[in-house]
């Protein structure tokens, strides 16, 4: 047995304290030296008071109606900025009792938390603790994501973002704290910021949450995928419970509330949108490509381009939330009708039959045969692989069904789908009201408001009208007799009903759309004169110099015709379509005024002809080719317009007009 002097306790106690000491010092020093490296930009330079004064979110673009409906977004990250007066109490509650119940208390670093952290993660290496970061360190990690440093990399990180988090606390206030973490931090699927995550799980602004609904949305953040009320509801549930749970210990929420909404079950109202959903999702696609050519033409304050995507722009247009709604469902509920009239008419016979090289164009222009072609693929390749069968959604009318079928098929399927386009403007200011390029953007991306067809019948009233101003009048007679036109190949004009002969006045002839007599107007008028009077209504498409011109064989777009027969509708008056009234910044200010910036009104037309067109074309709709506005469809009060079809009737059109209104509608395959 050994024997300890007791003498030598005082001796080994010294060396121990003295150890101990120097343990501590050295501790210290070490500290301060990584503190030191820290603040000397050692592992990267950190942010100082200017630049977090500064702080910007990347913001996704918003599109307005003119009557401040919103109508989709630009983004690279699903984020819109809101204002502390815009987020309720009860996400704020619900936060700071889960993520930092002492937040009010600290200066951007919990001691007792820090403490906690120094030992699991610090020394213990235990990566995956947590509960040590402050709201303010939270927001200083997505502010400034962590990095690797090899070893180091969770002491570096923890002590960069406690460095954040105190020069945050001293260039913001607690609540501008917490609405900049509130618009910053991820809640999963692609969802930045609680104005974006209240809409996409609930449809509602955060304002309008409820208590059960904002515990859901913070219980997110833990692990938004794990927690994703949609992907997995039992654990939303949970989890929402634990931060009512957390409400209620930290005096937010009473005990018997607590345990009312604790039983209640979990609800959504999903709102996912992509780009194809919303309003007018085909005009939204065509502003897109126009502002993106707009940022690279405007400059911030600092010199950069705007950016679409980030820059939080808020753009204002022309087109109106009502007209295009009604619009949407008008072209939704007619078409539905003449695709069943189409099947019915057509049967098992493709429409094609006898005309192989519609099915071959058809494959040429899907992605698949461009995707294999780029790959080198030959043709006998890629015509085999139209055999393969594909599984995919099928667009229509009766609801999109995930279908099997072979690529062919597919194709085949397709091209039977009639497709349409529709457009309205003010005539008074050519502000474009609705657009409606398509019957449904997510699986028909080509947009027939501005793709150019044959416009048929529809062209004729600009010839009408450029004989007018030549000097014709609406009484004049014009020749129904079936001619030959030599000089252009032998080329001659066909009636609809094949009844030649007599006359027909210009009223008569526009009204029931008699081929004979139109050529022979353009050719009286001049070929030359009309194409000019288009030019000068907005018509900008190549217009071929042929006799034939008269009856629409001609290119052109919807935005084009509606654009042309607005002068008519503005007593003989030009303005070019327009669709944006402002640009501003995400605050407000203005950027450019575009309602300033349009050009005068210019007279193309007499008053006087622009009145008489206005009356014969009123003719056409009262007893004319488009009489089925009142006997079938039974629409009363002001009306003029013009259809028109073309060979094998592959394009029908109208374009009308109304008080204040001009319109005009495209089907086709």
């Amino acid at each position: 047995m050994r024997v300890v002097h007791v003498r030598s306790w005082p001796r080994r106690v010294k060396w121990l304290a003295i150890a101990t000491a120097g343990f501590i010092v050295l501790g210290a020093l070490v500290f301060m030296l990584f503190i030191a490296a820290l603040l000397n930009g050692r592992f990267g330079p950190l942010p100082d008071a200017e630049e977090l004064a500064d702080i910007r979110n990347y913001v996704g673009s918003e599109v307005y109606s003119r009557d401040s409906v919103l109508l989709g977004t630009y983004f690279v990250e699903n984020r819109t900025n809101v204002k502390r007066s815009e987020i309720p109490d009860v996400v704020i509650n619900a936060l700071v009792s889960t993520e930092d119940a002492r937040f009010f208390e600290h200066h951007g670093v919990d001691k007792r938390s820090m403490l906690r952290v120094l030992f699991k993660s610090l020394l213990g290496g235990d990566q995956r603790s947590g509960g040590g970061s402050t709201i303010s360190q939270q927001l200083a990690k997505n502010l400034y994501p962590r990095k690797s440093f090899g070893k180091l990399s969770m002491p570096v990180n923890k002590a960069r973002e406690a460095i954040i988090a105190m020069r945050l606390e001293d260039t913001y206030s607690k609540d501008e704290i917490l609405v900049l973490y509130l618009n910053t931090v991820p809640f999963g699927e692609d969802v930045y910021g609680i104005e974006a995550a209240a809409r996409r799980f609930f449809n509602k602004k955060p304002m309008e949450l409820q208590v059960e609904e904002a515990a859901v949305l913070i219980g997110l953040l833990k692990a938004p995928t794990q927690y994703n009320p949609r992907v997995n509801p039992k654990n939303s549930l949970f989890r929402r419970n634990v931060v009512l749970g957390q409400m209620n210990k930290y005096g937010y929420l009473d005990r018997e509330s607590a345990d009312s909404i604790t039983s209640l079950p979990l609800t959504l109202n999903y709102g996912f949108a992509s780009h194809s959903d919303g309003p007018a999702p085909y005009f939204r696609e065509y502003l897109r490509l126009w502002m993106l050519e707009w940022c690279k033409e405007h400059k911030k304050p600092n010199g950069e381009n705007y950016n679409l995507y980030t820059d939080g722009l808020k753009i204002y247009t022309t087109i109106h939330s009502d007209i295009q709604r009604y619009a949407e469902k008008a072209v939704a509920k007619h078409m539905r009708s003449l695709q069943n009239t189409f099947y019915k008419h057509w049967g098992k016979t493709p429409p094609w039959r006898g005309k192989p090289h519609v099915m071959e164009m058809a494959m040429k222009r899907s992605q698949r045969y461009q995707r294999l072609k780029k790959q080198d693929k030959s043709k006998t390749e890629i015509k085999a692989s139209f055999n393969d069968t594909v599984h995919s959604d099928f667009f229509s009318w009766d609801g999109d069904t995930l279908l099997a079928m072979t690529a062919w098929d597919s194709l085949a399927y397709y091209q039977k789908i009639l497709q349409a386009g529709f457009i309205a403007s003010d005539v008074n200011n050519g502000e474009l009201l609705a657009w409606v390029g398509g019957i449904r953007h997510r699986y028909f991306k080509y947009d027939h408001v501005t793709a150019k067809r044959q416009a048929g019948s529809t062209f004729k009233p600009l010839v009408y009208a450029a004989a007018l101003e030549k000097g014709f009048a609406p009484c004049d007679y014009v020749s129904n007799r079936q001619k030959t036109y030599k000089e252009y190949e032998d080329w001659q004009p066909e009636n609809a009903e094949e009844e030649y002969g007599g006359k027909y006045s210009l009223y008569g002839g526009l009204a029931h759309s008699v081929n004979t007599v139109s050529v022979q107007l353009l050719m009286e008028t001049g070929i030359p004169a009309v194409i000019s009077l288009a030019r000068k209504m907005g018509v900008s498409s190549e217009l071929k110099e042929v006799p034939s011109l008269a009856l629409g064989i001609s290119d052109v777009s919807l935005l084009e015709m509606v654009q042309a027969y607005s002068v008519f509708a503005n007593g003989g008056l030009y303005r070019p379509s327009s669709f944006l009234l402002a640009v501003t910044k995400e605050d407000g200010t203005l950027i450019q005024d575009f309602t300033k910036e349009r050009k005068k009104a210019k007279r193309v037309v007499s008053t006087a002809t622009a009145n008489t067109m206005n009356f014969m074309l009123q003719k056409v709709v009262e007893e004319g080719t488009a009489h089925r506005l009142r006997t079938t469809y039974g629409l009363r009060g002001d009306m003029a317009g013009k259809t028109g079809t073309t060979q094998s009737h592959a394009d029908g059109w109208y374009i009308g007009l109304m008080p204040g209104i001009a319109a005009g509608a495209w089907v086709g395959a």
